[in-house]
């Protein structure tokens, strides 16, 4: 390893540490791609306290910059799948690890990689992912086979809060989330810890992913009824369905509701995940 990679471990970040390193490596972080590197020794340390890694386990990183929680991941044991889009960032990686036998680097946008073709069951997603494209990673990651068993993603601390929020202060990706995962802000992290430094506070959401609770096709009708009424999240909900699924008359919609004992005037952020299961079961089939 090269002698500036010493720099980048833990008891050596900082902002100013980290901004060195990119002057000097040619690597300016861009906005773009929402290239903002952990810069904070005591937050790198949680996060790899909170994603538990067993040695030989295998994670996928998405992101992962110059490398600073890869290089963690790697002394914890791990055998890591590194997907980095910025071609830029993916050479220095292979100069930085070339003598690492645990990373495996693919050099492509994670949305457009295949999961199969990099992955085998069981693994874990551990990254600081881009935050501009948080809800595409989560869809991609839950919504198709291998998925993983459990995640632990650096995100917004807005997105954060919104994807693990009670009944109340549910939205569409809340409801996709735990539908697949229990989940849970781990902590939050200040804007501060990172190089260059975002507009917005941060946080690590944790998941835990279940078995799947539903057949491929009855998901495919839950998410059509769960995205209808979250056209009209503060509506009333009988008025939404009706409203939002055409050929759905409002006589069913409320027998629907009383069947599974939902009054009618609940607004759709107020159901809860077994809920809106409990209501795609009494309202199937969809028109």
């Amino acid at each position: 390893m090269p002698p500036d990679d010493v720099e980048l471990d833990a008891a050596h970040l900082g902002p100013e540490t980290v901004a060195r390193y990119l002057k000097q490596h040619g690597l300016g972080a861009r906005r773009s791609l929402s290239q903002n590197h952990l810069a904070d020794g005591a937050v790198l340390e949680r996060i790899i306290e909170v994603a538990d890694v067993s040695p030989g386990e295998h994670i996928v990183e998405v992101g992962p910059g110059v490398g600073i929680l890869t290089a963690q991941l790697l002394a914890a044991g791990a055998s890591v799948t590194a997907v980095e889009l910025d071609f830029r960032l993916a050479g220095h990686l292979r100069q930085r690890f070339v003598e690492d036998p645990g990373l495996r680097l693919v050099e492509a946008d994670f949305l457009d990689v295949e999961l199969a073709d990099v992955v085998e069951a069981p693994w874990a997603l551990v990254a600081n992912v881009p935050y501009h494209i948080t809800s595409p990673i989560l869809h991609r990651v839950l919504g198709a086979e291998p998925r993983p068993t459990r995640f632990v993603m650096m995100v917004q601390k807005e997105v954060a809060e919104r994807i693990a929020a009670p009944p109340g202060g549910l939205s569409y990706l809340s409801v996709f989330v735990q539908y697949h995962a229990d989940v849970e802000v781990a902590f939050t992290v200040p804007a501060a810890a990172f190089e260059p430094a975002p507009e917005v506070d941060s946080a690590i959401l944790t998941g835990r992913v279940r078995q799947r609770r539903l057949g491929e096709a009855d998901e495919d009708e839950l998410w059509r009824l769960v995205q209808a009424g979250f056209r009209e999240r503060r509506k009333m909900i009988h008025n939404v369905l009706a409203r939002q699924l055409p050929g759905l008359d409002r006589a069913r919609v409320d027998a629907g509701l009383a069947a599974c004992s939902i009054t009618p005037d609940r607004r759709p952020q107020t159901l809860s995940v077994e809920e809106w299961m409990a209501l795609r079961a009494a309202l199937s089939p969809l028109p």
